[in-house]
């Protein structure tokens, strides 16, 4: 568990290059802001959370597996990440801020970053088209 990073993971890394190709600009880590959001779009008052599927528990998706070994422990862990991000969104909204999650799920393969950061570029500046169905605070 050493090695696992909490910040310039491989999914965050992609989804910083493809939402810069669109030319939208950010801060990274979010200072001063609960929860050190991954992206921070000051000018749209939004920020972004890139969560790995297997901590953050994304649901229906192959990743998110249960350990076997100590479940226990795992379910106690997974139950306080969950309540962590509640919390952190709450907090977050409660301050003003709009909040996007990314799943890794969404941004691992090229075939499905693309159309995820321009659906998440269109959401943040507000170009949304009837096609998008997404809505601020909600997972992507």
């Amino acid at each position: 568990m050493s090695r696992i990073r909490s910040k310039d993971t491989k999914p965050e890394i992609s989804l910083r290059k493809a939402v810069h190709r669109l030319g939208l600009r950010y801060r990274l880590g979010g200072a001063g802001l609960p929860g050190k959001p991954d992206l921070v779009f000051s000018r749209h008052k939004t920020v972004v959370f890139v969560h790995g599927c297997f901590w953050h528990r994304h649901l229906e998706c192959k990743v998110a597996s249960n350990p076997k070994s100590n479940p226990d422990f795992w379910n106690a862990k997974f139950e306080r990440n969950a309540d962590r991000d509640r919390r952190v969104t709450s907090d977050l909204e409660a301050l003003g801020w709009r909040v996007f999650v990314v799943w890794e799920c969404q941004v691992s393969a090229r075939s499905r970053l693309d159309p995820t950061a321009l659906q998440l570029a269109r959401q943040i500046t507000g170009h949304s088209s009837t096609s998008l169905d997404l809505l601020p605070d909600r997972r992507i």
